[in-house]
């Protein structure tokens, strides 16, 4: 049994069955048998009712999917309606994709060889998907990776993340009320990481999806079998710069949101934060003032702006990384205290060192780091000199100081005065280098979860 506990005060919310090998035998064989059965495939419109049966089941059950959310994965309980009111348009997004989602023409007759014939593609599901979750978006990001798989009808076995498994579970059981056969969705907790590994790597699964740590994930996808398809998401240390052409009045907010929503639990968190020396002084001012302002408390209250860290020992990694930071030279402009066993006191970190590892690695925790720069390409070579990219941001009122900045930083997606935490569902959200492997999104995964097969017809 897998216990389940509160993030913020680690009380016990539920015990949840796991599953063994003979477990994953049969939901691999489940999943194997109705995808071989083509006559038994269910047809688009089909699909696009269930989804829309699932939508409609998530919406009326929205508070509690909220408050489940906030329990016991941590996220602030705002935030966490947020998270299930777009879950809800994600299962959306899907269905209405399925309106356009389509091969197209081959042109023939180009050549002599070629003439007298017609040709077009059709996209087919791709198979089995394998998808391994993370607990940050503990219902969303599982609505990513199982919805797509549910409208191009792809069999999918999800395994969430053992610290929130209660998101995945509810939304699975939805999908069956909503009318999916079971094994075309099924969730799988296993007793360890050796059945996830055979999960991921078993000959047939034809699609892996991965939402977590880089080294999980490429030590995943060295091991997938031949001709499987993947899809990884991991973090980034995400940059921002701010020019002396910023609002200040208008970028704050933007900044604070993108480095604490989630006690900066988000794989494009801002962590690095680039000022102009001709306004890094009040940019600096202002930033702690606001951070100071930041309430840090239960979850579950409604007032409540960041949450706990999942785990206890995060906490005391989070604190190790600040303290080395502070010791190698960097000025603690705020924060720096453990408040409980699970929260950490949203800090402020002022031009730590190169080589620290709040400056080179991802902290997945509530803490920002500052650093002044003269030269705007300086800053962008600094934003770039990690193996890691994903998304980025420029601050500026100045049109081609933006415009330069954005093609120049290495992201795959550079947001103009917003966070580098934006994002909505349906736009491509990718991790370039180490961060990442294929595109996310719904509409991208529909895409990679399907492949096209050509027909041709030749004329006498």
């Amino acid at each position: 049994m897998l216990k389940v506990v509160q993030a913020f005060d680690r009380a016990q919310i539920a015990e949840v069955a796991t599953d063994d090998a003979a477990a994953l035998e049969h939901k691999l064989q489940a999943a194997a048998r109705v995808f071989k059965d083509r006559d038994g495939w269910l047809p688009p419109h089909q699909r696009i009712a269930i989804l829309r049966r699932l939508a409609a089941l998530m919406d009326a059950r929205r508070d509690h999917l909220a408050l489940q959310i906030a329990r016991e994965g941590g996220k602030p309980l705002p935030d966490a309606i947020v998270e299930t009111t777009r879950a809800i348009d994600g299962v959306h997004n899907a269905a209405d994709e399925l309106r356009n989602f389509a091969g197209r023409e081959i042109p023939m007759g180009l050549s002599a060889a070629a003439e007298n014939r017609w040709a077009f593609t059709t996209r087919e599901p791709i198979g089995i998907v394998a998808a391994i979750s993370a607990f940050n978006h503990p219902l969303n990001l599982i609505v990513h990776q199982v919805a797509p798989a549910i409208a191009v009808g792809c069999p999918v076995i999800i395994k969430p993340a053992s610290a929130t498994p209660l998101s995945c579970l509810e939304f699975v059981a939805l999908a069956h009320e909503a009318g999916l056969p079971e094994p075309w969705c099924q969730t799988f907790l296993p007793d360890g990481n050796e059945l996830a590994e055979a999960l991921a790597t078993d000959k047939r699964v034809a699609f892996f999806s991965f939402i977590g740590s880089a080294r999980v994930g490429w030590s995943l996808h060295a091991k997938l079998a031949h001709g499987a398809r993947s899809a990884l998401e991991h973090g980034g240390v995400a940059p921002a710069i701010v020019d002396r052409s910023a609002d200040l009045d208008k970028i704050i907010e933007p900044v604070v949101k993108g480095g604490y929503y989630h006690a900066g639990q988000v794989c494009v968190s801002t962590q690095r934060i680039f000022v102009h020396n001709a306004i890094a002084d009040d940019f600096t001012e202002r930033l702690i003032a606001r951070v100071e302002k930041l309430r840090t408390a239960d979850p579950t209250l409604k007032d409540t702006e960041v949450g706990p860290l999942i785990q206890p020992r995060e906490v005391d990694r989070v604190a190790e990384w600040v303290d080395e930071a502070v010791k190698g030279g960097a000025t603690l402009a705020t924060g720096g205290e453990r408040l409980s066993e699970t929260t950490y006191q949203p800090t402020v970190l002022l031009d730590p060192a190169a080589d620290a590892r709040i400056s080179t690695l991802e902290v997945f925790g509530p803490v920002v780091a500052v650093y002044r720069y003269a030269d705007l390409d300086d800053a962008i070579a600094r934003a770039n000199a990690l193996p890691v990219a994903f998304q980025a941001s420029i601050f500026a009122q100045d049109i081609d100081i933006a415009m330069r900045a954005a093609n120049r930083l290495d992201a795959s997606a550079v947001m103009i005065n917003d966070p580098t935490a934006f994002r909505t569902d349906w736009m491509p959200f990718a991790g370039r280098r180490e961060s990442g492997y294929g595109t996310g999104g719904i509409p991208y995964t529909m895409r990679d979860m399907t492949q096209e097969k050509m027909i041709l017809m030749r004329r006498s």
